[in-house]
């Protein structure tokens, strides 16, 4: 034993006194004042759910504090001292919120909803703010006591990982988005574009001439680039005026399109320039995946598959393929739904029945000539403009899709747009224009002209390929898949639906891309299943709006 350390026996327990060390369970202090014979033990540390009156006491402390403007006070109730500490303080501070009243609601187990009502206040102006959120009262796992579970939603529901509210001069001055036509679109009038006109107004706002105003925003949270999200306005500057290539009624079919179906997305597009005529969705978390979505497009990618077989000399439209109801691919076995067959039918008939073994059969011969987990990349890069990340919209982002290098079994699940190959509805939208218009145009939603950006390019679609492809569109929206979801939409048209299966997901995603009445568009709507059934009516309706 070292020196100056003592033994003892206490309740039958060999303890030693003096390190601090624990040998029974009991931890002695140090020093010599155990002359009193008796040991205190700390409190137990609470366990388990917290209890409604922990519940309604740690809300409300936790109210009182924030309402104050004490955002030390009030973080010490939570459960991430530190990060709550940040988001608070900028609230008061660099927000310049006050006045605040937070009203707390009925709890629901250990969820507390509540309003806020505060104003904000900078340089003379002023304005009032309200607005409605809730937070959890969770056991902490050190403490045992009852903290709110720190989330940045709870100051403001629009507030994610590290973002913050401030106001001030406005960065950008604001902008006032037009139409092709010169009608007005707002984020009021057409909710999907609040994201875009945000993106708009950072990159054009000084260009476009307009004066900043006073406003409160969401500020960090993600890149440089991405945009501060206006929350309320003290003061209006002066906006300037930009043009897009929007087109207010399609926009607004495209809004009550996606209203139809939960997590949808559609873009337009006109095939014989690339301009974005709408761009909708209508997703709980506010993802603008029209745009910028990487998801497998499934059946949809059956137009850039049938572009290589074609263009690599292993099938024709009119050419007879096989569609038995299997077929294996180096050890797996890739069925069509309900495994049925087109015995003696054409590309054609495949393509207009969405047969997945038609598409996946023809194309051994091309492992062979050891380009099979290429062709398809090169087909959707040399034709379509896609997988090269070099779209440039005009200030608003987008997913260009990927169709990267394959091998085994992910080389045959790329023909049919599942393995890794990722698309937007965009990228579909682009798709369908492209073969209606005979080569690529890259969507764009501000004229090249206000900024003389570069545009991607593409080789046009070989004259007998892009017949062809039409062909098979086309076949699909009179004797196909999309017949039914096509009726009504002006011709010349064609389309394609898609259904893609996700892990642990349900039903599967649905997707549809088309043309007809001088656009083409493409939609897709998670766990909607058949593309025919969800994506397709959405497309259709935007179509018609042409």
């Amino acid at each position: 034993m070292r020196s100056g350390a003592k033994a003892a026996i206490v309740g039958g327990v060999f303890v030693v006194v003096g390190t601090g060390v624990v040998y029974g369970g009991y931890q002695m202090l140090s020093g010599d004042d155990s002359s009193s014979g008796t040991h205190t033990r700390a409190a137990p540390v609470r366990t388990g759910p917290p209890r409604a009156d922990e519940i309604t006491k740690t809300a409300q402390a936790f109210f009182d504090a924030w309402s104050k403007g004490d955002a030390t006070a009030a973080s010490a109730l939570t459960n991430n001292n530190a990060a709550a500490q940040t988001v608070l303080a900028a609230f008061h501070d660099e927000a310049h919120v006050g006045k605040v009243t937070i009203t707390p609601g009925t709890a629901t187990g250990a969820t507390v909803p509540y309003t806020v009502k505060a104003e904000v206040a900078y340089e003379g102006k002023t304005a009032p703010l309200a607005y409605s959120s809730q937070l959890t009262v969770v056991r902490g796992v050190t403490t045992g006591k009852a903290l709110v579970d720190w989330q940045p939603a709870v100051v403001h529901p629009k507030l994610k990982a590290g973002q913050k509210l401030v106001t001030g001069a406005a960065k950008n001055p604001e902008i006032e988005a037009v139409d092709h036509r010169g009608r007005v679109l707002t984020k009021e009038k057409y909710p999907s574009l609040g994201v875009v006109l945000d993106a708009l107004r950072q990159k054009y706002g000084a260009k476009a001439n307009g004066t900043p105003g006073v406003e409160t925003w969401i500020e960090g949270g993600g890149a440089d680039s991405t945009p501060n999200q206006t929350l309320l306005t003290l003061a209006k500057g002066k906006p300037g005026k930009l043009t897009t290539t929007l087109d207010a009624d399609v926009q607004a079919a495209a809004e009550q399109a996606v209203k139809q179906f939960a997590e949808s997305s559609v873009v337009a597009i006109e095939p014989s320039s690339g301009a974005i005529r709408a761009v909708a969705d209508n997703r709980k978390d506010g993802f603008p995946a029209s745009l910028q979505g990487a998801i497998a497009p499934g059946s949809t990618m059956k137009i850039i598959t049938g572009a290589m077989i074609i263009q690599n000399g292993v099938g024709g439209a009119n050419q007879q393929v096989e569609c038995p109801a299997t077929v294996p691919w180096e050890g797996y076995v890739f069925h069509n739904l309900k495994d049925f067959t087109i015995p003696g039918g054409t590309l054609t008939d495949a393509f207009a029945k969405s047969c997945n073994t038609a598409f996946i059969k023809p194309v051994k011969p091309l492992t062979g000539k050891g380009i099979a987990g290429t062709a398809l990349g090169q087909t959707a890069r040399d034709y379509f403009g896609l997988g090269q990340d070099n779209w440039k919209l005009g200030g608003v982002k987008s997913f260009d899709g990927s169709v990267p290098e394959s091998s085994g079994v992910e080389t045959a699940a790329s023909y049919i747009g599942q393995g890794k190959v990722q698309m937007s509805p965009l990228d579909m939208a682009s798709v369908s224009a492209t073969v209606i218009n005979s080569g690529f145009h890259q969507p764009v939603i501000v004229p090249q002209d206000l900024d003389g950006r570069e545009l991607a390019t593409a080789k046009p679609l070989p004259g007998s390929l892009a017949t062809q492809l039409q062909q098979m569109m086309h076949a699909a929206t009179t004797n196909g898949t999309a017949v039914t979801a096509m009726a009504g939409v002006p011709g010349p048209k064609g389309a394609k639906t898609g259904s893609a299966e996700v892990d642990q997901q349900g039903k599967s995603n649905s997707w549809f891309t088309g043309y007809g009445n001088g656009l083409a568009a493409a939609a897709l709507v998670q766990s909607g299943g058949h593309g025919g059934d969800a994506a397709g009516p959405i497309v259709a309706r935007v179509l018609r709006a042409g």
